[in-house]
């Protein structure tokens, strides 16, 4: 990891931090996952624009989310009042996604059948999911803002994310195809600066099954006909 990773401070608060207690001994690095976001991106946020200022505090929200282990050490969320959620599914304190596993595992529960799943977040620890994650994405799964629908303190904005499985998924060979996706979000109860405090966040969108390529076809239209009715019905939830 060891890089001047100067331009990941560009996009990301409280990265370069004395005394964090960080998951893998050391900030992360950040150079690959913003040369694929530099040149990847469809838009360009000036400095100063709502756009740009939401894009900074998403991304650091994740630097921290993914990559902090002590609670009392977030800078960007109250870890007494945050609650998170995902396609309408029931609010999580920070200690209940830690004991869910945290990371990954959260951002891709799923109601599918277990035969359905390329990748079953109930089997993995914060620790086996970063590693099959980054070792599929060795670029990096980069995120932009595509546009923001409401301004502070609840802040809806769609986000697109992207990268290229250039590495294997859980015994399937890498394609090198890129691998995107679109959602939407909803960051509460905090102001465009530095010293707010996200308190509640809800993610919407459709879960990519990585290696669909790899299943027989009857599978594979079978599993995408329950991701749409599971994710489609969780959206439906969460919106009314």
């Amino acid at each position: 990891m060891a890089s001047s990773n100067t331009g990941a401070l560009e996009y990301r608060s409280y990265l370069n931090e004395d005394d964090v207690t960080w998951r893998y001994g050391s900030p992360p690095n950040y150079d690959a996952v913003d040369k694929l976001f530099h040149e990847g991106r469809t838009k360009i946020w000036p400095p100063g624009l709502l756009e740009e200022k939401v894009q900074n505090i998403v991304k650091t929200w994740e630097m921290e989310m993914f990559h902090k282990v002590k609670l009392d050490e977030l800078k960007s969320v109250d870890p007494a009042k945050y609650m998170f959620s995902l396609n309408g599914r029931k609010l999580l304190s920070l200690e209940e996604k830690t004991k869910q596993g945290g990371g990954y595992n959260t951002l891709l529960q799923t109601s599918l059948p277990e035969e359905f799943r390329c990748f079953n977040p109930d089997e993995e620890t914060i620790d086996s999911s970063h590693q099959a994650f980054t070792t599929t994405f060795p670029r990096g799964f980069a995120l932009e803002i595509v546009q923001v629908y409401s301004g502070p303190p609840v802040i809806v904005y769609k986000f697109r994310h992207w990268g290229f499985m250039e590495g294997p998924f859980k015994g399937h060979a890498p394609t090198g195809d890129m691998v995107e996706f679109f959602g939407m979000a909803i960051f509460e109860g905090m102001q465009v600066d530095e010293k707010s405090k996200v308190v509640k966040v809800e993610f919407f969108y459709v879960l990519y099954i990585f290696c669909s390529s790899s299943l027989d076809n009857i599978n594979h239209r079978l599993m995408w006909l329950c991701v749409f009715i599971n994710q489609m019905e969780g959206c439906l939830l969460g919106f009314n």
